[in-house]
């Protein structure tokens, strides 16, 4: 085994170390591996998180090892909510962030149980707020309070934590968290810009990803261009 590997498969056992890990798999582990079982993924799989603010949705989606294409695993309703439609822009705004993003943090000692660090603010953001604060610290966490994260309640939040440990640990270097204002079809997008025509533009571009995932199950590659994005 490479020394690259090493450090991957380390990767479960250093989280482990943390009591509400431990926890969280003496908990939900055993539930979770008959369930991946028969979606095909008791081996090994790559995790994707799609998160829906309308509807206030929190997907998350396997590619089992050896197969191409995704499936959606489990559904979490968001246990709060912050904000409006629309991006986060400034420090304080309230706002949950929208685009495409990737996990950046395991906090097994979260204030809010466990959490999920979010790469908020991103090339596209930081374009965004110009010269103001974009602010920052957004997690998909437990609990049920939020001032612009993606709150889930504690017991959810120990099966999401546990399914990106066991990504990370499989070698998934980057688990994409794409966070868009609502299920963006068509009619959704009429719907929303005719009360938010300020991000018409700007979800348009969002869509672009949205639809490329829906037709196909597996992810676009992501261009940060100016401030839209390009999906290819």
């Amino acid at each position: 085994m490479t020394t690259s590997a090493l450090a991957q498969t380390g990767f479960k056992d250093q989280q482990l170390k943390f009591e509400r890990v431990r926890t969280a798999y003496d908990q939900k582990w055993e539930t979770l591996k008959k369930e991946l079982s028969l979606a095909a993924a008791k081996e090994s799989f790559k995790l994707y998180i799609a998160a829906y603010k309308s509807e206030g949705k929190l997907e998350i989606w396997l590619q089992p090892k050896a197969q191409q294409k995704y499936r959606l695993f489990k559904t979490y309703n968001f246990s709060a909510h912050s904000g409006t439609l629309g991006p986060k822009v400034i420090e304080g705004d309230l706002q949950t962030p929208e685009g495409f993003y990737h996990v950046n943090a395991f906090n097994p000692k979260s204030n809010f149980y466990l959490s999920l660090g979010v790469n908020y603010p991103n090339s596209v953001d930081l374009r965004r707020s110009g010269q103001q604060k974009p602010g920052g610290d957004i997690y998909i966490h437990g609990n049920c309070v939020t001032i612009g994260c993606i709150p889930l309640t504690d017991e959810k939040i120990k099966e999401v934590y546990v399914l990106a440990v066991e990504a990370r640990n499989a070698g998934q270097q980057q688990i994409p968290v794409n966070i868009f204002p609502f299920k963006m079809t068509a009619d959704n997008l009429k719907k929303y810009t005719v009360q938010f025509p300020q991000h018409a533009t700007f979800w348009r571009n969002l869509q672009q990803g949205y639809v490329y995932f829906e037709k196909h199950k597996t992810l676009p590659i992501i261009h940060e261009v100016q401030r839209n994005y390009e999906a290819k």
